[in-house]
């Protein structure tokens, strides 16, 4: 127990070292996406959307075939970090296929693999390792929406969706469905539409040019931070898990020493009533 407790104890101390550059990146990268996103539901607003636009932009006018892409991580030790996620993926997956959705499947992180394929294997199409394993960077992001494209590309689905632990703070994670192709629209309206105004722009080069450019980009800039945010709350989960397991490690410890030092004192007793014993009857 006690050198269980020295390992757990030295993964808290490396898990709150990693959380705070994981931190830093994940609360570094919301303002660029979410202003990203911002602009593109401005240009988006003042674009018609019909069956000749961008698929990113408006997907190919069905919600019959459903993408999941789930992101756990490749470790354990997390308290519920990954249990959470594919937890909610389950659900969103039962609640698709009674809809009459056909659902396909893409994992990001080993956990999430090995969970998923217990009861939905046959619907996973490709799973990824070892991404960030040292140091999560945007060029990692790559293969991931280069297959999400491919897939999209080849008709294989109509709606894309990404379920990961969006990082709120080191004590909260919260499991998390977020739509990202087609390009969500409500967020247009909020953004615009401000007043009753709305702002008119004049695209140089055409719209279509600058949509191509934007759009593919902004799909990896949205992977890149909930990767970003599912590093930095499997950080917090594990530093909250490994400290819970020193306690826990450290009241154990504490009982079997109790214990320890009542069987020896009662074996200590009894060899000197045995002594005693024996010297009487001589």
């Amino acid at each position: 127990m006690k050198s269980t407790r020295k390992i757990t104890s030295a993964m808290k101390m490396v898990a709150a070292s990693k959380l705070r550059r994981a931190q830093l990146q994940a609360e570094a990268s919301r303002p660029y996406a979410k202003k990203m996103a911002e602009m593109l539901s401005r240009l988006v607003s003042n674009v018609t959307i019909n069956s000749q636009s961008p698929f990113l932009l408006g997907g190919t006018g069905r919600d019959q075939n459903y993408l999941v892409v789930v992101v756990t991580s490749d470790r354990g030790l997390a308290g519920g970090f990954n249990a959470f996620v594919t937890r909610l993926a389950r659900q969103r997956i039962r609640q698709l296929v009674s809809e009459g959705k056909n659902v396909k499947i893409v994992t990001v992180g080993r956990k999430g693999r090995e969970s998923l394929k217990r009861d939905h294997v046959e619907k996973i199409l490709h799973s990824f390792e070892g991404i960030g394993r040292k140091r999560l960077a945007f060029a990692e992001t790559r293969q991931i929406t280069d297959l999400i494209l491919d897939l999209g590309l080849r008709g294989e689905f109509d709606v894309c969706e990404v379920i990961y632990n969006q990082f709120r703070s080191v004590v909260r994670q919260d499991p998390t469905v977020q739509q990202i192709i087609p390009l969500p629209l409500d967020a247009a309206a909020k953004t615009e539409e401000k007043g009753g105004l709305r702002a008119i722009y004049e695209f140089e080069p055409d719209e279509e040019e600058l949509l191509a450019t934007l759009l593919p980009r902004n799909l990896s800039i949205q992977i890149f931070k909930t990767l970003l945010d599912s590093a930095a709350g499997e950080q917090a989960a594990r530093m909250q898990a490994m400290d819970n397991a020193t306690r826990n490690a450290g009241d154990m410890i504490a009982k079997l020493t109790l214990r320890y030092n009542r069987a020896r004192q009662a074996y200590i007793t009894k060899e000197l009533i045995e002594i005693i014993s024996g010297a009487e009857a001589v």
